[in-house]
């Protein structure tokens, strides 16, 4: 799309506002079905994408195909976070990494296959890294918590190296009239942003930000103006109403591309496309700076395939310009 630099002007957006700890970054396209992690409808955003097999990707692959429960999902989310040092971790610092008890960590070990956790640890040293991971500069609580955006925006980069899956999201979108956004709780700001800058360049953004009983009237009333996609924003803690609304929305007809923290997240089974970027857990509140930043990604996809998109906003800029809408 030529003219980028108009993109660029206008007012912009920032932030997040999550809640609850949860450590995630896994796969984007999926359409698992159920709880257990499996590998057929999977793309791994682990995985680097251009072929190389990270730590992380082998121990997704580690997972695929056995069926865990929510504190096992949780225990998983952390390991593939941490990819490079969880061979090197006690049951106890594993079980504080992913906020769980040290007997969930053994019963997660159990359920992989092995006989306890010793017999896990020792599988990962076996794919692993040999040697031990350096030993961490001292950051205080505040700079962790920024290390470990900066973290989970690598992660991101390498899930970008295939752009298949956000240019297919991309097309989905922009062949939506009109396009309902949903971001419910914690996404809301999520779902708010993105619908205020698509609304520059798509004719008909439907934002979905508050639940209730008339989410489902909703809903439907965009799947019967022509609608044939649903964009959603999702982040712990993940309401049961998203889930239900994602159920509904494929019902009426509607492919769901949903914007998650870990391809593990409950919305995967009611996704069409799933977009992982992880969340930072180092604070009080999550942060969702890589979401936020996938969401933009999406939207410049998105942009691609609208033809006139360039011309809405330059469109936008001149009319901003007439009125002095912005202090230059």
């Amino acid at each position: 799309m030529a003219g980028r630099d108009v993109r660029k002007s206008g007012d912009g957006m920032a932030g997040s506002d999550a809640t609850n700890r949860s450590d995630a970054m896994a796969a984007s396209d999926v359409r698992n079905g159920g709880d257990a992690v499996t590998g057929a409808d999977v793309t791994r955003g682990d995985t680097d994408m251009s072929g190389n097999d990270s730590p992380a990707a082998r121990l997704q692959a580690l997972f695929e195909g056995h069926r865990l429960t929510p504190t096992q999902r949780r225990i998983a989310h952390s390991m593939v976070r941490r990819a490079a040092d969880v061979p090197f971790l006690s049951s106890v610092e594993l079980a504080e990494l992913a906020g769980v008890s040290q007997p969930s960590v053994t019963r997660f070990a159990v359920a992989l296959g092995f006989d306890g956790y010793p017999a896990l640890r020792r599988h990962l040293r076996e794919v692993a890294p040999a040697e031990a991971p350096a030993g961490a500069t001292s950051y205080n609580e505040y700079q962790q918590a920024v290390e470990a955006e900066i973290e989970n925006l690598r992660h991101l980069a390498e899930l970008l190296a295939d752009p298949r899956p956000v240019a297919r999201a991309g097309r989905l979108l922009a062949a939506s009239r009109p396009l309902p956004v949903l971001g419910l709780r914690a996404a809301a700001s999520q779902a708010y942003g993105f619908a205020y800058f698509a609304a520059k360049v798509h004719p008909d953004v439907r934002l979905l930000n508050e639940g209730g009983t008339m989410l489902a009237d909703r809903i439907d009333a965009a799947a019967r103006a022509g609608a044939t996609a649903l964009l959603c924003f999702a982040l712990p803690r993940h309401p049961r109403e998203v889930v239900d609304a994602l159920t509904y929305a494929q019902e009426a007809g509607l492919t769901v591309v949903t914007v998650a923290d870990s391809a593990f997240a409950p919305v995967a089974k009611v996704s069409d496309v799933l977009l992982p970027a992880a969340v930072g857990t180092g604070l009080a509140f999550d942060t969702a700076c890589a979401p936020m930043l996938l969401g933009r990604v999406l939207l410049e996809a998105m942009c691609d395939d609208i033809p006139d998109a360039q011309a809405r906003l330059e469109e936008f800029d001149a009319g901003a310009a007439a009125r002095g809408l912005f202090v230059e």
